[in-house]
C-alpha cells in the first residue's frame, strides 16, 4: 500500500482528519484542489458560535487543531449569551481570511507522515469488500487502507443566482467532478444541499455612524486548553450591528419570484441555522425588521462580510437591497452574494463512528484514537518556531 490513510478535501474536516492520522503515526495522503486554499473560510471567517462554540472545543478535546488556529490572533474573540445561563453560552472568534488559513497550512504541512497532494480525485478503487485507494483526475491511482471522504460543498457543486447557474466551488474554486458518480456505483444514497453566503461590502463606503458598534471582550477567551497567549481588546478590530429597513422587506416580497430560493432554480435542502434574508422575510412575516451584523474579513484590508444577508436574488436586485440597508446608501460591493448546491451523503449510511454501514466495524480500534493524538499534539512545543506564525 502507498498510505495508511488517504483523505479526500483539505477543508475544515479534511486537514483535521489527516493530522489525526499522520499524529496515530499512519502514512497519510491529503487530496486537495488548492494547497494554499487548505482550511479557507469561504464564507464567514469565524470560528465557535451558537452550538459550533462547544463542539470546537470538543475538536480541541479530541486533539484537533480548530481551536489552536482560532485563538492564533484573532481579530475580535468574544463569549455570547452572557445574559443567559451557561447552557447556551459559547465562546466565538472572528478570524483572519487570510491568517487562519496560513497559520493552519504551516501547521499541517510541518506534520511527519503527513503529505499533501494537489489533485482532484475522480474515483476509488474498491471491490466487495472495501475500498483500497483513489484515481486521480490525471488517472494515477494511489492504494491505502482506507479513505476518508470530507469533499464539504464541492462535489458537482453549482453557484447560483437569481435564473444563472453554473459548475463552481465555493470562493472563486473549482467545483470537484467525478467522485460523486463513483460513490453511488458503490451503493451509497447520494442527495442535493444548498447553502449561500452574503455580499461583502468595501469598508470605506459605509457610513458606520448609522450602525452599533459590537466590541469584543478582553480576557482569558481561547478554545485549545493548550493555549497561552490572549488577544486583548485594544487590538481587537470591532464589528457593527444593524437591521433591515421597511425598503429592505419592500424589495424582497415584491421579487420572491425572482430569487432561486422561491423560483424552482434550487432543488437542494438548505440549512436551518444560516437562511438566506428572503427565507427569513417569508417564514418570520410578522417580523419588522431582521438584525445583521457588518464583520470585518481581514486586518488588512477593505472586505467587510454583510452577516445574515445571504441572498439568492441577480446581482442587479441584490445591490437594490444592500442600498437600502441603513448606512449603506452608498455601499461598494466587493463580492456578489450566491447560493451554492453540492452532493452530499445522506447520513443514515453511516455508523456513528462515521464508516459506512458496508464496511467492517473499527469501533474497537477507534478507542485508540483519542490517546495517541493527544500524546503527539503535546510535542508541537518543541516545533521550530518557524512553524508557529
Amino acid at each position: 500500500m502507498d498510505y495508511d490513510v488517504i483523505v479526500v478535501g483539505g477543508g475544515h474536516a479534511g486537514v483535521e482528519a489527516a493530522c489525526a492520522s499522520a499524529h496515530m503515526g499512519m502514512r497519510t495522503l491529503l487530496c486537495t484542489l488548492d494547497i494554499k486554499m487548505m482550511a479557507n473560510t469561504p464564507c464567514n471567517p469565524h470560528i465557535g458560535g451558537s452550538a459550533k462554540g462547544i463542539v470546537v472545543r470538543e475538536i480541541d478535546a479530541l486533539g484537533g487543531m480548530m481551536g489552536l488556529a482560532a485563538d492564533h490572533h484573532p481579530l475580535q474573540i468574544k463569549m455570547l449569551n452572557t445574559a443567559k445561563g451557561p447552557g447556551v453560552q459559547c465562546l466565538r472568534a472572528q478570524v483572519d481570511k487570510y491568517g487562519y488559513p496560513a497559520y493552519m497550512q504551516s501547521l499541517v504541512l510541518a506534520i511527519p507522515g503527513l503529505t499533501v497532494k494537489e489533485c482532484e480525485v475522480k474515483r476509488l478503487l474498491f471491490d466487495e469488500k472495501k475500498v483500497y485507494g483513489i484515481v486521480t483526475g490525471g488517472n494515477e491511482e494511489i492504494t491505502s487502507k482506507s479513505v476518508i471522504i470530507t469533499t464539504g460543498t464541492y462535489m458537482e457543486s453549482t453557484i447560483i443566482s437569481g435564473t444563472e447557474v453554473h459548475s463552481g466551488g465555493p470562493d472563486g474554486e473549482n467545483s470537484s467532478q467525478g467522485l460523486s458518480r463513483c460513490l453511488q456505483k458503490m451503493g451509497l444514497e447520494i442527495f442535493r444541499l444548498k447553502t449561500g453566503t452574503p455580499p461583502r461590502i468595501k469598508k470605506s463606503s459605509i457610513d458606520f455612524s448609522k450602525t452599533e458598534i459590537q466590541l469584543g471582550q478582553d480576557g482569558e477567551l481561547a478554545f485549545s486548553f493548550l493555549t497561552k497567549e490572549f488577544t486583548p481588546l485594544e487590538k481587537q478590530l470591532p464589528c457593527y450591528l444593524l437591521y433591515t429597513s421597511p425598503d429592505t422587506l419592500k424589495i424582497i416580497r415584491e421579487n420572491l419570484d425572482k430569487s432561486a430560493v422561491f423560483n424552482g432554480v434550487i432543488k437542494g435542502v438548505g440549512p436551518r441555522y444560516c437562511p438566506s434574508i428572503e427565507s427569513k422575510v417569508v417564514r418570520f412575516a410578522d417580523k419588522p425588521r431582521h438584525q445583521l451584523f457588518l464583520e470585518p474579513e481581514t486586518e488588512f484590508g477593505e472586505s467587510i462580510y454583510l452577516q445574515g444577508f445571504s441572498t439568492g436574488f441577480a446581482h442587479e436586485i441584490q445591490e437594490r437591497l444592500v442600498h437600502s440597508l441603513p448606512g449603506l446608501e452608498h455601499a461598494e460591493i466587493l463580492k456578489w452574494s450566491y447560493q451554492i448546491e453540492y452532493d452530499a451523503l445522506k447520513p443514515l449510511q453511516f455508523r456513528p463512528t462515521l464508516e459506512t454501514k458496508n464496511t467492517k466495524d473499527c469501533t474497537e480500534q477507534v478507542k485508540f484514537v483519542v490517546p495517541q493524538v493527544m500524546k503527539r499534539r503535546r510535542g508541537w512545543a518543541s516545533w521550530p518556531e518557524s512553524t508557529l506564525h
